[in-house]
């Protein structure tokens, strides 16, 4: 019999719906030149997926995004009909500049460190998509960050552990998860609304799989709390 971690039930089904890949280009209505590899398209032949990411896809500013941590950016298309109504228009795949447009991976439902297989490929999840400027730019809607910050809606990035080639009907399901572990939403509220929750803050550091990026940006956070941080839990955990 599996491990309990192990255990994946019919209710975490999931399904690819889009695979999406796009190269920099200008983004609409800035004042200087700004580079971005947010508007990607969706493919309909195989891509190889790298432990840096998918082969056609490309991203402008290598600080922020892209990276091993950071190779897959994922978004639940669950997430599309608010946020059509809230913009009023209709959105196409890859709406975010996600790489995989999904069903049954929204915030609540995908934990740190839970490993996909995606064809060929194996993924695992290392930390929440940062809302960035980027988002609003690209519809003229600046609020949308916000949005995303605020709501915990932000998508997840996938490190890769396993190269492959993938595509879109490769079956993609989850093959590993620890019930122990946090939420992305869980993540993204200490992350944005629970800046003073150092014993938030500790659990989420405590995770292996979290990314580098968001450890560093966590133990300088904690380092400024320093003896007068308050412990205190603030969100749900």
């Amino acid at each position: 019999m599996k491990p309990e971690s192990d255990l994946i039930t019919e209710k975490e089904s999931t399904a690819v719906l889009a695979i999406n890949v796009g190269q920099p280009r200008p983004l609409p209505g800035q004042k200087h030149e700004v580079l971005s590899g947010i508007m990607k398209h969706p493919v309909s032949t195989p891509v190889f997926l790298s432990f840096t990411g998918m082969s056609g896809d490309a991203q402008a500013d290598l600080v922020h995004h892209g990276g091993p941590d950071k190779a897959v950016c994922v978004y639940d298309y669950s997430r599309y009909a608010v946020l059509e109504r809230l913009m009023n228009r209709k959105l196409n795949w890859g709406a975010f500049g996600e790489n995989l447009t999904v069903t049954g991976c929204a915030e609540e439902e995908v934990r740190i460190g839970d490993i996909f297989q995606l064809g060929d490929a194996q993924m695992q999840v290392s930390q929440p998509r940062q809302p960035c400027f980027k988002l609003g730019a690209r519809y003229d809607y600046k609020e949308l960050p916000v949005y995303f910050q605020e709501s915990g809606h932000t998508g997840f990035y996938f490190r890769v552990l396993q190269e492959g080639q993938v595509a879109l009907g490769s079956q993609f399901r989850k093959i590993h998860t620890d019930p122990s572990s946090m939420t992305v939403l869980e993540a993204n509220r200490i992350m944005h609304q629970g800046k003073q929750n150092v014993e938030g803050i500790q659990m989420l550091l405590a995770l292996p799989a979290l990314s580098e990026s968001w450890r560093q940006t966590l133990l300088k956070r904690l380092n400024k709390l320093g003896s007068n941080g308050d412990s205190s839990p603030q969100v749900g955990i």
